[in-house]
Formats: C-alpha cells, sequence, structure tokens
C-alpha cells in the first residue's frame, strides 16, 4: 500500500506576478496594472492541482529559512500537500520568480532560483521518495539539482512510474543531457515548442512517436489554444481545448499535467486523461496565477 498517488520533484519559487499594459522589449516602457504574490513552482502547482482533485500528494524540494520559504510550506499545507519531503537550510535564500503578464495573458518570466539549485542527493529520504505510484519531475536552472533527479532514478523500485515535464529549461540543455531522464519516463509532457526542440521535428505526431519510439510509454504534447495531442504508440488523436477568456497562461501546462495525471490513475482511457487535462488547464488561465483557478473534485461533475 503506497502512501501517495504521485509525489512531485522540482522547483519552489514564490511568484510576483505583474499584469501589464504590454511586455517592454529592449529600450522600450510599460506600465504595471495590478500586483499579485503567489507560491509557484511548476510541480509544486501540479501537485496542488492534485490535491484538489483529491489525490494523495507530495513533494520533494528545498526552501531557506526565511519569509519565502515558509509561505510554500504553508501554502502546501493548507492544499493538503504533505511536506515531509521538503529538505529546510538555515543558509542562502528561497527561490523567487518575477513574472509579468499582458493584456493576452501571455506572460515573461525571471527566476531566481536560490537553495532550489542545491539539493544534493544524500539529502533525500529514501524511505518518502519510494511510498507513491508516480514520480512527478519538472526542471531546475542549475546543474546540481538536475543531477540528484537523475542520479534518483537509478535508485528507484521499477514500481514506481515516472511522469515528466521538461520545461524550457531542461530542453535548452538539449537531448544528450535529458536522455537518461526521457528512458525512464512512463508519461511525458512537453508542450509543441519543447517537443520540437527535444526531437528535431516540427509535426508533434512524429516528434511523439520518436518519444514512443525511445520507450515512453505515453505522450501528452500541450498545444496552447489548439488543445493537446495524446498517443500511446496505438492511439494517436488531437482533443481539442475548452473555450475560455485567458486572463493569466501562468502554470497552465501545470494544471494540464494535474488534470491528466488524475486520469492516468483513476484508469481513464487517454482521450478521457487529454480531456481532463485541457478542463484543469482552462480553468487556470481564466484566473491569475498559477493556481487561483485550479479546479475542485467537486468540478469534475461534468465528467461524469
Amino acid at each position: 500500500m503506497t502512501r501517495f498517488d504521485v509525489i512531485g520533484f522540482g522547483a519552489l519559487n514564490v511568484d510576483t506576478l505583474l499584469r501589464v499594459d504590454k511586455i517592454a522589449g529592449p529600450e522600450e516602457e510599460s506600465f504595471i496594472h495590478d500586483v499579485v504574490e503567489a507560491c509557484g513552482g511548476s510541480a509544486a502547482n501540479t501537485m496542488v492541482g492534485l490535491a484538489r482533485l483529491g489525490c494523495k500528494v507530495g513533494f520533494i524540494g528545498k526552501v531557506a529559512d526565511d519569509r519565502e520559504g515558509k509561505m510554500q510550506i504553508d501554502c502546501f499545507r493548507a492544499e493538503g500537500v504533505d511536506t515531509d519531503g521538503i529538505i529546510h537550510t538555515k543558509t542562502g535564500k528561497s527561490g523567487v520568480c518575477l513574472g509579468f503578464v499582458d493584456k493576452k495573458g501571455q506572460r515573461a518570466l525571471y527566476i531566481n532560483s536560490g537553495v532550489n539549485d542545491a539539493i544534493e542527493f544524500r539529502e533525500l529520504d529514501p524511505t518518502y521518495v519510494t511510498q507513491t505510484k508516480f514520480l512527478h519531475l519538472s526542471s531546475f536552472v542549475g546543474e546540481k539539482s538536475f543531477r540528484t533527479q537523475i542520479k534518483l532514478l537509478s535508485h528507484l523500485p521499477d514500481a514506481i512510474k515516472i511522469s515528466f515535464d521538461p520545461g524550457a529549461l531542461y530542453v535548452k540543455r538539449g537531448f544528450a543531457a535529458i536522455e537518461p531522464i526521457i528512458q525512464n519516463t512512463t508519461i511525458m509532457l512537453p508542450n509543441a515548442i519543447e517537443l520540437e526542440q527535444i526531437t528535431g521535428e516540427t509535426e508533434v505526431p512524429k516528434g511523439a512517436k520518436m518519444l514512443i519510439d525511445m520507450g515512453v510509454k505515453i505522450v501528452a504534447v500541450k498545444l496552447g489554444a489548439k488543445g493537446c495531442y495524446v498517443t500511446n504508440g496505438q492511439e494517436k488523436q488531437t482533443i481539442p481545448a475548452y473555450k475560455v477568456q485567458a486572463v493569466d497562461t501562468t502554470g497552465a501546462g501545470d494544471a494540464f499535467n494535474a488534470g491528466f495525471l488524475y486520469g492516468q490513475l483513476f484508469g481513464k482511457t487517454l482521450a478521457e486523461c487529454g480531456r481532463l487535462g485541457n478542463f484543469t488547464a482552462s480553468k487556470c488561465v481564466a484566473a491569475m496565477g498559477a493556481r487561483a483557478g485550479l479546479p475542485y473534485q467537486k468540478d469534475l461533475a461534468v465528467f461524469r
């Protein structure tokens, strides 16, 4: 009997989101309409999404003994995310992210990763890590925590499935760098741009097939306003998005991951998992910030 449905392993950042008239380019100016501060981090957002849907979730990450670190722990506890796997350090600073969001909901993010990038393998609790059905990985900026993720994969029981959202940061490292993670991945959750950068394929179905051929069991490609493309090698389909007015796209992909993984945990079909992912993403983008709009289990009544 496992303790968790999913454990997330990724960065913890407190997001300061500024709603701006436009995202300024070099030598340009813009002005700020509103400022919102909220807890974030890709895998962390996905765990909150899963917790709201009634799943048992935990987290592996690192925070400093500062205001932002305490804020992250308090946010998780309020949402029902277990924090026993989070490493605390008295030195350094917790991660922060500064985000600019324009009128169309598009964004530009600047990350100061702090102690997120200082996770060492020896700091992980092996008894915590192995008490889950899924381990969900997202990206770090620095090398140390990235290497810790890779090392952890070789120490996990075969029964634990890996879900992986590479994000722009890991894609920039190049295919060779993230290949050890891909080869251990059960479910891969890139967006279309990331998929092309990883595989070199401009056509989503061909890029997804390349990942399947590498041993990934399921590929769910996030297509933004066009929905998602899902395949397990046999089934292949594009599932249209829910039509909503986007307020802020921050965390949309993380929300999709939560819906998709929820579907996987509860034996839904591949198409149903895709629709669940699209649904949670649509709820996310309709509100400011990565977590405010995430739906609760009662909101899934439309799928019953």
